[in-house]
């Protein structure tokens, strides 16, 4: 069988079990809509939590910018890795105890205002379609290469997946798909990983393979990290291992988009909502331990896969004579995502980090998927592979879809604008809310502003400068004020929002002109302590808050399941 077919067999397969699993968990009450019933096992919730978590951005891009970027790329494993320890510490139990549906109930009770909570609503709606955008555009870049369709055509595929499972079992159907989906995404990550570890060091566990020597080809003899920065220095680029040196992030700006991504994974409200789906707050605790070990599985993983790809694309195409370029560059050229430009016109392709010299443009959203291809891995390989970035992005796709509805739904219909509204007639509005979010999100998703890693940077950005700090301090602070709490998140989100604005979205400054040298990607670090800054300000000068509020946090806080 052909890639092809074996794409449309694996893809098929896995879409059925998703469409399955969603018609056999179909709900009927908003409380499991919402939350799933607040009965999914810890264990289940901590693979749900996983392929939640691990969107296209992980599963597609992050090796891919890692094996661009080198050292630099460490950013995205420190601050998404570390952003759980942060959850699981500060966050994940108390939330589950407050035992609600949504991130803005909390703060609208926690902060007795309305206002905070429509703000909040606010947040997580403009938080989740900037992270939705990312996974309906890794969607269309699957779609486009293995079903051999145009991008956009591949993003009106998964907005229809997405509908059906996500509007049907809601928060139930979503949990039990994802938990379906973590598994086939993990085998598709790992296995291509172990055959070209095997194939390229001799080693079947990458991690270790990472620092071994080369077995095989003409770097045979080398550890694989003093190979590939050989190849980078015959190429005029900079060392891949190589830190803070020219032609790579500063280090102020590796500190600020680290912290960005660890603080905006605690503050993201697609995951903070995973763990009201559990019975207790010590399964909450169990659930992050859980996750935090299935994500490690990727993680750790991750860094091998970008050197893997590194060097064999560069030694596979570098020196290549067009014509006789492999078969996969030329499928991956059809979609856009890689190109070569004869600039000396001898018809062989160079790759250089001189821009006058260099004629190969490659997309770092490709290099997972093209991995195997690239190695030559049977065609199951490839198609497996395939299934997984689909699980990966859907996955993510479905969770912040039930975040924007949810918020629309509950936090602004049934509790504000229409309280009377009865339990089918919100149920119906989540659905109607939900598939409105689809559509939106395929419209971010065909027109988005960066590569599928920058753009969830951006809403990690966001989160970080608008959540993080006012959940923090609403479990652990008795004096912080309503007042200060929608001060700090409007001063949080407008500052990060306007920057990345500026930079990436109307293109008025160059990385010259960032602030402190930080770029979009970090510079929610600094929304994140103008939002404290603001709301612990802010506070000292308006009344403190009343005395149901303090029993609250006191609540919250005692030892407890």
């Amino acid at each position: 069988m052909s890639i092809q077919e074996w794409t449309y067999a694996m893809v098929g397969a896995t879409f059925l079990l998703y469409i399955g699993i969603a018609v056999w968990s179909r709900v009927k009450t908003t409380a499991g809509f919402y939350v799933a019933g607040q009965g999914v096992p810890a264990i289940a919730n901590g693979m749900a939590t996983g392929a939640d978590w691990m969107s296209a951005a992980s599963f597609i891009s992050m090796a891919g910018l890692i094996s661009f970027m080198g050292y630099d790329g460490t950013i995205y494993l420190m601050g998404w890795t570390g952003g759980y320890v942060l959850l699981a510490l500060l966050l994940a139990p108390y939330l589950r105890k407050y035992g609600r549906y949504t991130v803005p109930e909390f703060v609208g009770d926690r902060y007795y205002s309305q206002a905070a909570r429509i703000v909040a609503v606010g947040c997580a709606i403009f938080v989740s379609f900037t992270y939705v955008a990312g996974q309906m555009r890794g969607v269309g870049i699957v779609f486009a290469r293995f079903l051999e369709v145009e991008i956009n055509t591949g993003v009106f595929f998964g907005m229809a997946l997405v509908l059906v499972y996500a509007t049907l079992g809601g928060m139930r159907g979503i949990t039990y798909t994802q938990v379906a989906q973590y598994t086939v995404l993990i085998f598709a990550y790992l296995i291509p990983a172990v055959a070209i570890s095997l194939k390229m060091t001799g080693t079947p566990i990458p991690q270790i393979g990472f620092g071994s020597m080369v077995v095989d080809g003409p770097n045979a003899g080398l550890y694989l990290l003093d190979a590939i920065d050989q190849i980078h220095r015959e190429l005029g680029l900079p060392e891949y291992t190589g830190a803070f040196i020219a032609g790579k992030k500063s280090q102020i700006d590796i500190l600020a988009i680290t912290m960005a991504l660890m603080v905006g994974t605690a503050g993201l409200p697609h995951v903070l909502i995973r763990f009201y789906t559990v019975p207790s707050a010590r399964a909450a605790r169990w659930s992050a331990m859980w996750a935090l070990l299935f994500i490690g599985l990727l993680y750790t993983t991750a860094p091998a896969v970008a050197t893997f790809a590194r060097v064999n694309m560069i030694q596979t195409l570098h020196g290549t004579e067009y014509e006789h370029a492999p078969e996969w560059f030329k499928k991956w050229e059809a979609t856009g995502l890689i190109a070569f430009a004869d600039k000396d016109g001898d018809g062989m392709i160079r790759y250089s980090g001189d821009e006058q010299a260099n004629e190969l443009e490659v997309d770092p959203d490709i290099m997972v998927l093209a991995n195997p291809e690239i190695a030559n891995l049977p065609a199951w390989v490839v198609a497996l592979v395939a299934a997984g970035g689909l699980a990966a992005a859907l996955s993510t796709a479905a969770g912040l879809l039930l975040v924007i509805s949810s918020s629309i739904s509950h936090d602004l219909f049934k509790s504000i604008f229409t309280p009377e509204m009865s339990e089918a007639r919100e149920l119906l509005l989540a659905r109607i809310s939900a598939a409105a979010a689809v559509l939106v999100a395929g419209y971010f998703g065909i027109h988005p502003p960066d590569y599928v890693a920058a753009v969830v940077a951006f809403a990690f950005g966001l989160a970080a400068a608008s959540f993080f700090p006012i959940l923090v301090l609403g479990v652990f602070s008795k004096t912080a004020t309503k007042e200060g709490a929608i001060a700090g998140m409007l001063t949080g989100i407008g500052f990060t929002a306007a920057y990345i604005i500026y930079f990436k979205i109307l293109g008025w400054g160059s990385p010259e002109d960032w602030w402190l040298g930080i770029s979009p990607e970090g510079i929610g670090t600094i929304g994140m302590l103008m939002n404290f800054a603001v709301t612990l300000g802010v506070s000292r000068f308006t009344s403190p808050p009343p005395k149901e509020v303090i029993e609250l946090i006191d609540e919250i806080r005692r030892p407890g399941i």
